[in-house]
């Protein structure tokens, strides 16, 4: 016959009593019940939502898009100074614009102008060189970055001018505008200069200063 399991051992072991062990009993019972609620019943703070970050849509013209020049290529060189230079025109020109010139200053523009005036306008840029103080290094210095344009030049008719306005011109002598009134009132007009250069009137370097500035 089975022998009985007896549970005062283990009663002597804890020193219980019998309301002490019914205590204890429904204790354990409420914890058991408490923690069988926390997993049944779904918690108040809701289901937990999964934050999905989208990437950026590549294109495939940004994946084969182009790499950056280098700065050699993407450096724009300055233009020749040559291409771009624009020559002074020493008929037109003002002070301001003879100023910019190397080794012009305000004295020399102002004599470069006042002698355009007394000539009547440069024909040639090499007559700067007849301007007072302009030095032949300065010349040299400006010489390529002026230009005279010789159909702005001031004419004289010598067949219809008189003394004092044949005096205006630079290269005449009154030797020299004696003879030709002498000569026009001779032979009632002149042609040309070279007329005067044959009869003796002229010399040919004069002639060639002057018939920039004469008509007929």
């Amino acid at each position: 016959m089975m022998k009985r399991f007896s549970f005062e051992p283990i009663r002597d072991w804890f020193g219980y009593t019998r309301r002490e062990r019914r205590s204890s009993f429904f204790l354990l019972l409420i914890i058991a019940v408490v923690a069988g609620i926390r997993f049944v019943v779904p918690s108040k703070e809701g289901p937990v939502e999964m934050v999905i970050f989208e990437l950026p849509e590549i294109s495939h013209d940004t994946i084969n898009r182009k790499k950056p020049e280098s700065a050699s290529q993407n450096y724009t060189s300055k233009p020749n100074r040559q291409m771009i230079f624009q020559a002074i025109e020493l008929n037109t020109c003002d002070s301001a614009a003879l100023e910019a010139l190397p080794g012009i200053g305000p004295v020399l523009s102002a004599r470069i102008i006042k002698y355009r005036n007394l000539l009547g306008g440069y024909w040639s840029v090499e007559q700067l060189k007849e301007v007072y103080g302009l030095s032949e290094e300065t010349f040299n210095l400006v010489k390529k970055r002026v230009s005279a344009d010789a159909g702005l030049v001031r004419k004289i008719n010598i067949n219809s001018a008189d003394y004092k306005q044949l005096m205006n011109l630079r290269y005449l002598e009154r030797d020299d505008i004696q003879a030709i009134l002498k000569y026009r009132e001779l032979m009632g007009r002149i042609k040309d200069i070279e007329e005067l250069v044959k009869n003796k009137i002229l010399t040919e370097e004069k002639a060639e200063e002057l018939k920039w500035y004469l008509e007929y």
